[in-house]
């Protein structure tokens, strides 16, 4: 069995931000992209240098596991390069791999295209604004990576094929953690970028990089054309981000310790490139 990791307690800033009416005001302003990039552009400069050696004793940052490297800037460090062989994909065709770090949530995408995150009902429609290329997702899976600001924040192809149709869709900044999920449609409301994977093993499937409160980017380094299984898509820099994964109908099945957790509102712990279920065979 995988660790799990129970509703994390919600932190006091957040708390005012989401459980308060004046903290529903301050959120209009914190949540609003040009204050994301203006905090981006600050990590992305030499001067954001002094907070690397602060961040990794805090976090207890093992930085054996990443390459080294002379990081010009605190967002050159938050998206480092972990060692190759601590993230190695399962490169057998049947098996449906982590496309990156992260705290699973697993759900199934009804007759209605709907599916429930912490009693909000989200339809795939809303989240990738295509009619017709959500249905082509009824009946099939939701798979939801949260990732934390310690997690490793590279993401990667889950299988081989040809990626098109790569789509930018605006909007605000919440944060992704669970407290927002229970007060918001964040998946909905959030910035966020999707390709459409014409996958070797899995059929079509949709690959959505949600944004979060103060990340600077999501960066996209391959939109369009060919993948292989494991190479790096893109990465998130700073501050927590999500990861959705779309899988049609009868395609793939999924571990049942990933629903049975959701189940029980508990998170998985994965790691980029763990098996964490199998193509279904016609």
């Amino acid at each position: 069995m995988r660790e799990t990791v129970e509703k994390p307690q919600v932190p006091k800033s957040l708390r005012f931000l989401y459980y308060t009416k004046f903290g529903g005001l301050c959120l209009r302003i914190i949540n609003r992209r040009w204050l994301s990039k203006l905090v981006g552009h600050h990590l992305d400069g030499r001067f954001s240098r002094r907070k690397i050696k602060k961040y990794i004793r805090k976090n207890g940052i093992d930085m054996s596991e990443f390459v080294e490297e002379d990081y010009k800037s605190f967002n050159a460090f938050f998206t480092r390069r972990i060692k190759p062989e601590l993230r190695p994909f399962d490169m057998q065709g049947d098996a449906l791999c982590a496309p990156c770090d992260g705290r699973v949530s697993a759900y199934v995408i009804d007759d209605e295209l709907k599916f429930n995150v912490k009693g909000f009902d989200y339809t795939v429609d809303t989240l990738l604004k295509n009619p017709e290329l959500a249905e082509s997702f009824r009946g099939g899976l939701c798979v939801v990576f949260r990732l934390c600001v310690t997690d490793y924040h590279r993401y990667c192809f889950f299988d081989g094929g040809s990626a098109r149709d790569n789509t930018f869709i605006k909007g605000r900044l919440h944060t992704v953690q669970p407290v927002a999920l229970e007060r918001r449609r964040v998946f909905t409301e959030n910035c966020r970028e999707y390709t459409v994977l014409d996958t070797d093993n899995f059929g079509t499937a949709v690959q959505v990089e949600v944004g979060a409160m103060m990340v600077g980017r999501i960066v996209n380094d391959v939109k369009q054309g060919r993948f292989e299984r494991g190479q790096e898509k893109g990465r998130f820099e700073f501050g927590g981000s999500t990861i959705i994964l779309l899988l049609q109908k009868d395609r793939a099945a999924l571990d049942d310790e990933f629903f049975e957790n959701t189940a029980a509102d508990k998170e998985t712990v994965v790691k980029c490139g763990e098996k964490i279920g199998s193509r279904i065979n016609a």
